[in-house]
């Protein structure tokens, strides 16, 4: 039962950054969709700073957390180059 647990939990790990990821590329999408939209309009169009910076903070954490961990992984499996292996001290 411990090992089911352990797995699911690093399957939450590994999901919860993902859908931050998903969340922040939608955020960038709409701002720029809204931005876009607008300038056909004769109000003034501002552009959706906040939503926008959110978007990249998101997109960036959750790609970067789900990207070392493939690193790391690899890295640990011997799978990478070598100018990305480990140095060892001889």
């Amino acid at each position: 039962m411990r090992l089911i647990t352990a797995r699911f939990i690093a399957i939450l790990l590994l999901v919860i950054p993902g859908f931050m990821a998903t969340y922040g590329f939608l955020e960038m999408k709409n701002a720029l969709f809204d931005y876009f939209a607008g300038l056909g309009e004769e109000h003034t169009v501002s552009f959706a700073w906040l939503q926008m910076l959110t978007g990249v903070t998101l997109f960036v954490l959750g790609v970067g957390f789900v990207g070392g961990w493939i690193f790391f992984r690899d890295r640990k499996r011997n799978y990478v180059a070598p100018r990305f292996k480990k140095k060892t001290s001889d």
